[in-house]
Parts: structure tokens; sequence; C-alpha cells
């Protein structure tokens, strides 16, 4: 298990690393575009779930912020992960929400810039498995096949994959689409386990989220990140922060952060992002010497 999750941090790794070569170019700022604000921002949104759920669940999110900031947001996605990060690379999205992995590859590479996230959260991998399941421990699953949205998914598959390596405890490891795969596979009988995060899971239909249970659960860090790409003025990102930020004060703000599980949006820096930045060179050298 511990060399499947070795192969897959190096080639996520080694791919961004091609990406980034000429990621400088696609992403470099157009003359003239710090000097004016951009009539519209893409918003690209990590594809955990399927499109249309996302389109559903945030464009209504982004049309307000679009509203109260006076920026006009448009809905971006990818259909998996692998083609998100692709886009990252190429510094497609003016602004993006990202898992902490993520984060902290497209910051350093084309140069995404933190400035918000989900308040009162910190991100813990999880598994689960059916509510009647006989699994009631990471240990029961020894030699099962466990599920996971895809390999770059940081707490859904990677943390999850790490504490099974930590405890050595050995697993089959199969990718599916998405967050929303993972737990209707595991729901319906067709797959023993797989991994998530709490907060996907909360969002799903009450008959999916009903026949699972948590089995487990990772170390905590820092969630998901709002980023800016380095060409979108200061000015402009600062006005959708300062919508984001006002969601949670009223009646139609927290109705929208309801439908994604959010309790608000508050201003973050790039530093808090160093407990991952941490973990991942951990990893790296520990699976580099195996």
């Amino acid at each position: 298990m511990t060399c499947m999750l070795r192969h897959a941090l190096l080639w996520i790794t080694s791919a961004v690393a091609r990406r980034l070569l000429w990621v400088g170019l696609a992403a470099a700022p157009a003359a003239g575009f710090a000097q004016q604000a951009p009539t519209a921002l893409t918003f690209g949104i990590v594809p955990q779930q399927a499109a249309s759920r996302l389109a559903e669940d945030w464009g209504p999110l982004l049309a307000e912020l679009g509203r109260r900031s006076g920026v006009a947001l448009v809905f971006r996605t990818a259909p998996n992960i692998p083609v998100f990060e692709e886009r990252l690379a190429k510094g497609d999205y003016d602004l993006a929400y990202m898992n902490p992995y993520h984060y902290v590859v497209f910051h350093s590479g084309a140069g995404y810039q933190a400035f918000a996230r989900e308040q009162e959260r910190r991100l813990k991998g999880i598994l689960v498995v059916r509510k009647d399941s006989a699994y009631h421990k990471a240990a029961d699953l020894a030699g099962k096949t466990v599920v996971f949205p895809a390999p770059a998914a940081f707490a859904a598959s990677i943390l999850p994959q790490a504490e099974f390596g930590r405890l050595k405890i050995p697993i089959e490891t199969r990718f599916v689409a998405s967050h929303d795969s993972v737990y209707r596979a595991v729901a319906s009988g067709l797959q023993e386990a797989g991994g998530g995060i709490q907060r996907t899971l909360e969002t799903m239909p009450a008959d999916i989220r009903d026949a699972l249970r948590v089995l487990a659960e990772t170390p905590a860090y820092t969630p998901h990140a709002f980023a800016s790409n380095p060409r979108v003025p200061a000015a402009v990102v600062a006005k959708v922060l300062a919508a984001m930020a006002s969601l949670a004060g009223d009646e139609v703000g927290q109705r929208l952060l309801a439908a994604l599980a959010f309790k608000g949006i508050v201003a973050a820096q790039d530093r808090e992002w160093n407990d991952i930045r941490a973990l991942d060179i951990d990893l790296l050298a520990r699976y580099s010497r195996q």
C-alpha cells in the first residue's frame, strides 16, 4: 500500500513539475492588466463532486458574491482533478478554490496567492463504511479494497493512505471520479470502504449520508484555500474577500453558505498552509527512502 501511495505522490509531483516548466509564460499577466480591473473573473472550483452538483451549490453563491463585490464571477470547474491540476498549472482560473496540497504546489509554481479559507474548519480525511458494516476500526480493512476520489485529493486520498501506511495496514487502492462517487459506491455496497471529507459527506443527499458511518479520521490540517492568480489586481481581490466575509452576517448569505456546509469564509494568509508544506516534505522524504 505504501508503495502505491509513493508512486501516486511521485507521479503527481513529477507531472506538476513538467507542467510548471512552461507555466510561467502561460500564466504571465497580460500587458496593462494590473492597471485596470477585469469585467469578470473565472472562479475555478476543485471537482470534488459532479459538475452539475458543484454548479447547483456554488453558482448562486458566486452570483451573490458578484452582486456584493461589483465583480462578476464566472463558475468554472473541470471534469476531474487531473484536468483541474493542468488548468491551475497554466493559470487558467483568475480565482480558485483548491485543496491544501494543490495550493502549496500552485502557489510555488503558478503563483496563486491564498486570500481566504473556510471559517472554523480544520481539514480531516475520513474513512466511511456502510452503517451496517462489520468493520469498526481501520485495521479491519486489512487486505480489502478502499476507494478514493483521485491520487491528488489531499484529505480524501493522500491523508487516509498515509495513515494506512503509518499503521502498516495493507489495502488495495482504487480511484473513482469524485467524493460523490466514493460515497455512492460504499452506500450501495459496491465497495466496502472509501475516503472522503466531512464537508462533502454533509452535503450528500440524506439517503446516501444516512447509509454511511465514519469509521476513522485522520489528523487535522489547514483547509482548502481560496486563491487568486497573480494577474488579478489586489484591489479586486479585496472586494471579493469583503463580500465573502459578509455572507455569514445575514440570512441570504447564511443560506448560501449552508448549501456548502460552510459556517463562513474568513481572510487567510499564505503562511497558514505551512503545516501542509511540512507534511508534504515529510511524506515525499519518507516514501522516497522505501
